[in-house]
């Protein structure tokens, strides 16, 4: 919907809110004001009949305790205090614009007690929108999603039975984080001293004390582009296929890599587990290591994926269209079918390892999730949110809808990162157009995501050699300035980390079609070649069949 009807829906729908608003306070005020008159007049025949019966009501001489007539006239006394004040609170929060939608009716605490509105038995309201107050066409799942309070904001509720409080914390142990589930446990002045929540600390404690520290500078980054879905569309034999061929990876491929990396002790963990800065007494920031604890055995590693802004060229080819924030406000995403409908499910990376994760949360330190990577000369997430974009009747919403999902992914552990605007080999830059694409970067891409510390460079292409960064590489100063601090190569080595007083450098690894088919033809070629992935996994074994080989690079 295009900016100028979705103003005239809000503000029909403001007309509507303010007559019925009017109705309901017409309406409250027939209903209570005829009940308030029926309890006092009830109450005056009955004080009537009771008095003359019993005569005046005697002097209280209880000292301090009422006769029961009295207990009982104070308590209808109280009661229609109670209505009367009720009736207050109910126009007060009227005025002050709590009750939101058009037939909701809510109590001096906030419960809602009446639930009649102007919805049909469908959900829907005049001028054919929804009740959440997105249109009504399509069933884009993302429409409207963040607007009052963005998904996976809500606080979980306070356990209410000692196996719900001990499942809770199960979970945070099994993701290594015991200091978190030993908190909650303590937390809890209901269940905590219970013999069960005790042993439960004492179990956590025990194997917290077995942990071993990981060596930072030993951690290994894996990287993916987007994944295809579909590899007949993929790999098609057009201008693109070659492409999708090197540098993705398909579903099927993911999925297996997941289960192998998991099987050899492999557990997720976010760039800012392995070094953060922190500032000393005198007010002197720098970056010192992190320390990750994990059972012996279990080995650390990193995860990141380019290019998550689905670029136009993909379409029809075989990928996902872009993520969306799913019912349960998890991210998911959203892919066009062949006769143009629109499904949701697991199209891409982030739902599958979200997915996973569930399953396996042994897999994800303290509840990390992969790094995403965006351009801006598109949009991103699969929304034209370019500037270029900005004549588009969609652009209004489109920017709105890449916001609500950025801030969804980043309350469900995603971290968010540059991959510069334009896609640049951003060492080669000089240094103006390197300053516009950063700028450019900042103005519009980083206002939708929030502010964020990473930069995956594109290609690989770093703004240095290996020697650590100075103030005096003026790239790198300009790269500070504006806020970043976890700058990430391409490497094919196993790892690569060098922490610097106020930066952390990484190399990744490309798990795509062109490494895994390296690895594959080095042991064609007798074993004499070199095999770079055997530690994740043996590329054969994940290898889709249904790629088109060899997989050569152009």
């Amino acid at each position: 919907m295009d900016e100028k009807n979705y103003e005239d829906i809000l503000k029909r729908r403001q007309e509507r809110w303010k007559d019925e608003k009017k109705r309901r306070r017409r309406k409250v005020l027939f209903i209570y004001g005829g009940i308030l008159v029926a309890v006092l007049a009830a109450g005056i025949l009955g004080y009537g009949f009771w008095k003359s019966r019993h005569g005046a009501v005697p002097e209280n001489v209880y000292d301090g305790e009422s006769t029961a007539e009295e207990s009982s006239k104070a308590q209808a006394d109280e009661g229609v205090g109670r209505l009367f004040s009720w009736l207050g609170n109910l126009f007060d929060q009227e005025e002050k614009g709590l009750l939101v939608n058009p037939g909701q009716v809510l109590n001096p605490d906030g419960n809602e007690v009446s639930g009649s509105s102007d919805k049909d038995s469908t959900g829907g309201t005049e001028d054919g929108e929804k009740g959440d107050g997105s249109s009504g066409a399509g069933d884009d799942t993302s429409a409207g999603a963040g607007e009052e309070t963005p998904a996976g904001t809500q606080e979980e509720e306070e356990p209410d039975t000692l196996e719900a409080l001990l499942s809770r914390a199960d979970r945070l142990a099994a993701g290594y984080d015991y200091d978190g589930a030993i908190a909650l446990i303590e937390g809890n002045s209901e269940f905590s001293g219970t013999q069960e929540a005790q042993e439960a600390i004492s179990r956590y404690q025990e194997t917290k004390a077995g942990l071993v520290e990981q060596d930072v500078t030993q951690i290994t980054h894996v990287f993916f582009h987007s994944l295809v879905i579909d590899t007949a569309k993929a790999f098609d034999g057009d201008a693109d296929a070659n492409g999708y061929n090197q540098v993705m990876t398909t579903k099927d491929e993911f999925e297996k890599i997941l289960n192998e990396m998991y099987n050899r002790g492999y557990v997720l963990v976010r760039l800012h587990d392995i070094a953060h800065e922190e500032t000393d007494e005198n007010g002197n920031t720098r970056m010192v290591k992190g320390k990750i604890l994990l059972p012996e055995g279990k080995k650390a590693f990193v995860m990141s994926q380019d290019d998550v802004c689905y670029y136009p060229y993909m379409d029809g080819d075989g990928f996902a269209r872009r993520i969306v924030i799913g019912e349960d406000g998890k991210p998911t995403c959203e892919m066009v079918l062949d006769d143009g409908t629109a499904v949701t499910g697991e199209y891409d990376l982030v739902p599958i390892l979200e997915r996973f994760i569930e399953e396996h949360p042994d897999f994800s330190y303290k509840g990390a999730r992969a790094v995403l990577a965006f351009t801006g000369y598109e949009g991103i997430l699969g929304y034209r949110t370019a500037s270029s974009y900005k004549d588009s009747p969609t652009y209004q919403e489109d920017l709105k809808q890449a916001a609500a999902v950025a801030q969804c992914l980043r309350d469900n552990g995603w971290e968010l990162a540059s991959h510069s605007w334009g896609h640049r080999y951003l060492g080669q830059l000089d240094m103006d157009s390197f300053r516009t694409d950063t700028d450019k970067w900042e103005s519009e891409v980083e206002t939708l995501i929030g502010p964020t510390d990473i930069i995956l460079y594109p290609f690989g292409d770093d703004i240095s050699d290996w020697h650590p960064y100075a103030a005096d590489n003026e790239k790198y100063a300009y790269l500070h300035e504006k806020g970043f601090r976890y700058f990430c190569t391409v490497d094919s080595s196993q790892y690569w980390v060098q922490i610097g007083d106020d930066f952390l450098r990484q190399g990744r690894r490309n798990l795509d079609g062109y490494r895994m088919w390296q690895d594959i033809a080095a042991a064609q070629e007798g074993g004499s070649g070199v095999r770079r992935l055997d530690d994740l996994f043996r590329a054969e074994d994940v290898f889709d069949p249904a790629r088109p080989t060899p997989v050569v690079w152009d």
